[in-house]
């Protein structure tokens, strides 16, 4: 059912407006003796996930007794991040969640239907996992907050990604994202189906209907100097989802009439510390580029390769070589194997041979960057000549004559050529 629905290219929602519609949906739902709120980590800080889980506190006081943030794979949150991103909430009410030993098996999506839904792709079964504060928690609500924005893995994120990449455990993120790669990332991104998509539906119908699952869902889009909020969508199924999808494929989603030639993306230091998040850049805009077109990645905050310290370790001994090269390191490597999470990761970070990537960050040398098999540029040289605070999201001509395009934040949307989507 959906509960409340608001939103269009041309609406912009204060958060004075979400606190009230929330008020309304709360007071619908009646009275909620033990909630648990899973929003999103700081690196979707520009969700309104963090500003949402203080209004829900707000509203519920001591009955909202747990806040699980969606880390997936990332680094658990630190308190000055907590402050940052959950203003007034209490640091006592956060767990931590632990995609390796923190969870319990809800079933498994059976080998053949993921074979059937990957068009012969992959088989192989996936078991669903849920943090087990979900199962045993006690808990008679649960707020999946967050927002939904194109995505690499998924084709657009959130909802039930929310639950079973999230907070969800190993198996299953891992083997979905493989499970995306091996489809092909231009097949799924935009889009609100696929076979992620429909294997995490499998999951969520078949073995977690039972949990009071409450999805607040957000689309939010830049516009002038900021970002601002396009829409609102709560309820508990996929409508809502959907929703909230037909109108991000409408603000987060620039079709471009010609390829780019030179594009320059700025990874903001609040949010990208990792090549795991930061390639974002690369997968955003990859059906944008033009064949040996240029991608150059300003990362002032850039430290490390995998935010996990199995996975960063994968990164640098596989490096980012192409899909050919990743599936024969899955072949002989037990350790990546066991890893498909970041098997699928390293192809998603693959230019493919067809366009040059060039990473100028501010913590790695210029043998790990090397080492991983991208280009490397200093980042002082760079941020003078392409300052992020001089350029406008779009076409840029600088005053030496070379035309880039610029995107400040690759998060918050998809950017391809027209015929390129076609494909």
């Amino acid at each position: 059912m959906l509960f409340y629905a608001r939103g269009s290219e041309t609406d912009v929602i204060s958060n004075e407006e979400v606190r009230q519609a929330l008020r309304e949906v709360f007071s619908n739902l009646g009275l909620r003796k033990k909630v648990l709120a899973i929003p999103p980590d700081i690196t979707r800080s520009n969700s309104l996930g963090g500003e949402i889980t203080a209004m829900a506190e707000e509203y519920y006081g001591d009955a909202l007794t747990d806040i699980l943030p969606a880390l997936g794979t990332h680094s658990p949150m630190t308190e000055p991040q907590m402050d940052a991103m959950f203003p007034g909430v209490p640091h006592s009410k956060f767990r931590v969640h632990d995609w390796r030993g923190g969870v319990a098996d809800v079933g498994e999506v059976p080998a053949s239907y993921i074979r059937e839904i990957s068009g012969g792709k992959v088989d192989y079964p996936i078991r669903a996992q849920v943090n087990r504060m979900l199962l045993d928690g006690g808990f008679d609500l649960i707020l999946s907050i967050g927002q939904v924005v194109p995505h690499e893995v998924a084709g657009m994120a959130n909802y039930t990604k929310n639950i079973f990449v999230g907070v969800g455990g190993s198996d299953f993120i891992g083997k979905s994202h493989f499970l995306g790669a091996s489809y092909g990332m231009e097949r799924l991104m935009g889009r609100p189906g696929g076979p992620v998509r429909e294997a995490l539906e499998y999951a969520r119908t078949q073995f977690i209907p039972q949990l009071p699952i409450v999805y607040i869902l957000t689309v939010r889009a830049q516009e002038g100097s900021g970002i601002v909020t396009k829409g609102l969508f709560v309820g508990d199924d996929r409508e809502c989802f959907e929703a909230a999808v037909a109108l991000s494929q409408k603000v987060n989603f620039v079709q471009l009439e010609r390829e780019i030639h030179k594009c320059v993306v700025y990874l903001d230091p609040a949010e990208f510390k990792s090549t795991w998040l930061g390639n974002k850049a690369i997968y955003r805009t990859r059906m944008a580029l033009a064949d040996d077109a240029q991608l150059l990645i300003l990362a002032p905050a850039l430290s490390e390769f995998g935010e996990d310290a199995t996975i960063d370790k994968l990164i640098r001994r596989h490096g980012y070589r192409g899909t050919p090269h990743t599936l024969a390191a899955v072949e002989s490597d037990p350790e990546l194997k066991a890893n498909l999470g970041a098997a699928a990761h390293l192809i998603h970070g693959s230019s493919e041979g067809r366009f040059e990537i060039t990473y100028a960050p501010g913590h790695l040398s210029r043998e790990e960057i090397e080492g991983v098999g991208f280009k490397y540029a200093e980042l002082k040289p760079m941020l003078e000549h392409y300052d992020p605070s001089q350029l406008k999201d779009g076409w840029n001509t600088l005053l030496d004559g070379e035309e880039i395009y610029f995107i400040s934040n690759p998060a918050l949307g998809l950017w391809a050529y027209k015929e390129r989507f076609k494909e």
